[in-house]
């Protein structure tokens, strides 16, 4: 008969959700110099940044520039592996959940550049395609304030 271990309670649930949103908006300053802002961490988890003078790639027609484009989706892809594995260890504390995350980091990144990074603001979302002991995959979806869909991208992480 197994068991199942237990879950942390709902006061705890929310301080993991409160510190991972600490995170990815301010921790990670790269994040922060993006502008990212977390919309929701479950179902999907999402993030939304603003265009910004200092996010254009292409002077004349004031595309975003395609590595700013990179590393958001790289972002999603690493907090949604965040998400999971605190998910999975369901039973651990804020701080135990916090310490695996030291380890994570990415190994494999694909993009594929679909349309011209064209809008006002821009929504990334992110989706676990596979959560092993040493390496996650995801995919991951960047579409407009239009939900044009601007590029996908699927990548690998080391997270133990």
């Amino acid at each position: 008969m197994s068991t199942t271990p237990p879950q942390r309670s709902a006061t705890e649930q929310a301080r993991l959700d409160a510190e991972l949103i600490d995170l990815v908006e301010h921790k990670i300053t790269f994040n922060q110099m993006l502008g990212l802002k977390v919309l929701q961490l479950r179902p999907d988890f999402r993030v939304r940044f603003d265009m910004r003078p200092e996010l254009v790639g292409h002077y004349h027609y004031g595309r975003l520039h395609g590595g700013v484009i990179s590393a958001a989706l790289d972002a999603m892809g690493g907090c949604a592996l965040m998400l999971a594995i605190a998910d999975k260890h369901g039973h651990e504390s804020t701080e135990q959940v916090m310490h695996r995350f030291l380890k994570m980091g990415t190994i494999d990144l694909r993009v594929d550049f679909l349309r011209q990074g064209m809008g006002e603001h821009f929504v990334a979302s992110a989706e676990v395609t596979r959560l092993g002991g040493r390496v996650g995959s995801t995919q991951m979806r960047l579409v407009n304030n239009d939900g044009t869909l601007i590029a996908t991208a699927a990548a690998a992480y080391i997270v133990s």
